[in-house]
């Protein structure tokens, strides 16, 4: 019997007339805690709007984890007033005879107001506050379940039981029982001590998910550690907080694919804290991938993207010496968002309008920016650099034409330190003004080009109607500031990225 019987042979589970594979097969052993479960159908399925998936502890019959279908995954509609709350204990629900209650030790957002809520939630990253999130993704065939995190054990036993209404396909009824879906988990987590972990979408690695592995990772760590990701679809919300020396580097640009459909809808800022522009605080939670009150992490070689639409980071970053190396950023609104110092290489943004936001000091270098809006939304303070870009070029998608970077009063907060500085770039879609609004105080506000030439034919770009408040850097006049600006440690603060 060759492999591909074998496996049909375990995992073919007969429901009445009807077939589902199971993965992990039944009676799978050595399976990653962070694994997601998943049923394929033999037709194309539809998610129910009941029922719950559950599972057990084998042996003691343990609910370990239960997710009711019935309620909704997050907001669909912007909110208006208030925001949609959240709670500090998104886990609660009853097993036979007893209530289980289990919060999991973390890190709330301080100020931010704990309620009731009325939406899936779950802990990412130790952050107790919690996510909204889609607790079954259906992909044609195949329904993948993400469990709440951190809640499989190593070294244990479990099963899973699925209630019929959860699925509207041809004849299922349901997985019952303790032992028609059952797997044992590996018995001990990777060594403390060891430098590099694998992620793989498999479960062949140490880790099925990006999110599990940066769980493993112990806070503010001394030693470096890398993160190796192999080719495969990771559809899931990354968070992490208080790392250090860690480098998170997929196998191929494109093939590694990290993406959720996030957005400041499915996941507001808490109803008490609208921005996050104070130190030490971090209400927002609408990044597909977001990295908080960090330091000297470095991103290699992945696609990170959020698929909804809105105010939604593909990346979003919060802490200093932030390195970023072909990466493919794919957002909306605010695409990207750099809070502190970071260094983009050989990268790619592709975003809807104020496609890069941020208030740290940012060095793009032979990046490409594709945008339907404004490019940059500057909120840089006096006391660190803005984005400056280096021999980088600016695509405007669509027909319509728009600005570079942008300045305006933001509920009632203007930036009159906002800086953006163009060296060597080449444009396209770019509007005659090419910067703007910018806000009433324009006396110390940095929008800045030199040398910015045609995407389409190289040669100078007409800056004759360029914006009264932007500035054309010449190297007759200008040498010293086109020489500083072009050094990223200038940019960063002392920082030394190459």
């Amino acid at each position: 019997m060759n492999a591909l019987k074998m496996l049909l042979a375990v995992s073919l589970l007969p429901f009445s007339a009807y077939a589902v594979v199971l993965n992990p097969i039944n009676r799978a052993v050595a399976v990653n805690p962070d694994t997601r479960l998943q049923l394929v159908f033999e037709e194309p399925t539809v998610l129910g709007s009941s029922g719950k998936i559950r599972v057990f502890e084998a042996g003691t019959d343990k609910l370990v984890d239960m997710l009711d279908l019935s309620i909704p995954a997050g907001p669909t509609k912007g909110v208006t007033g208030p925001k949609a709350p959240y709670t500090s204990v998104p886990y609660a629900y009853d097993s036979p005879g007893k209530t289980n209650v289990d919060t999991k030790p973390g890190t709330p957002s301080g100020s931010a107001v704990a309620t009731p809520d009325s939406f899936q939630l779950t802990i990412i990253g130790g952050f107790t506050d919690g996510f909204h999130f889609y607790p079954v993704l259906v992909r044609g065939k195949t329904a993948i379940v993400q469990l709440h995190h951190n809640l499989l054990e190593y070294g244990k036993t479990y099963y899973v039981q699925v209630d019929a209404a959860a699925f509207k396909a041809k004849d299922f009824s349901g997985v019952f029982g303790k032992n028609t879906w059952t797997f044992s988990t590996k018995k001990a987590a990777p060594e403390a001590k060891q430098d590099l972990i694998t992620v793989s979408a498999d479960g062949s690695g140490d880790f099925s998910t990006v999110q599990g592995a940066l769980d493993f990772i112990p806070d503010n760590a001394a030693k470096s550690k890398t993160i190796y990701i192999r080719n495969g679809d990771y559809e899931e919300i990354v968070y992490f907080r208080n790392k250090q020396h860690l480098t998170i580097r997929g196998e191929n640009q494109e093939k590694v694919v990290v993406h959720y459909a996030n957005n400041e809808v499915f996941n507001p800022h808490p109803s008490n804290l609208s921005t996050n522009e104070l130190p030490g605080t971090f209400p927002s939670r609408r990044a597909a991938f977001a990295a908080d009150h960090c330091s000297d992490i470095h991103f290699e070689n992945m696609t990170i993207q959020t698929t909804a639409y809105g105010q939604a980071e593909g990346l979003l970053l919060n802490g200093d010496r932030m390195f970023v190396k072909q990466v493919t950023i794919i957002g909306s609104g605010d695409a990207l968002q750099t809070n502190g110092s970071a260094y983009y290489i050989d990268s790619k943004v592709i975003g809807d309008g104020d496609m890069i936001l941020g208030r740290g000091a940012a060095f793009f270098k032979n990046c490409n920016f594709q945008s339907y809006g404004a490019f940059m939304w500057i909120r840089n303070t006096a006391a660190n650099h803005g984005n400056v870009c280096l021999n980088c070029t600016f695509q405007t998608r669509g027909k319509d034409m728009t600005e570079i970077a942008r300045a305006p009063v933001n509920g009632g907060k203007s930036y009159p330190y906002c800086e953006a500085v163009l060296l060597n770039c080449k444009l396209s879609g770019i509007s005659p003004i090419g910067w703007g609004p910018v806000g009433k105080d324009t006396t110390n506000v940095h929008f800045w080009e030199y040398n910015s030439t045609n995407l389409s034919d190289g040669k100078p770009v007409d800056t004759s109607k360029r914006h009264p408040a932007s500035r054309q850097l010449t190297l007759e006049k200008d040498a010293a500031l086109i020489e500083q600006y072009s050094r990223p440690d200038f940019v960063l603060g002392g920082w030394k990225p190459e």
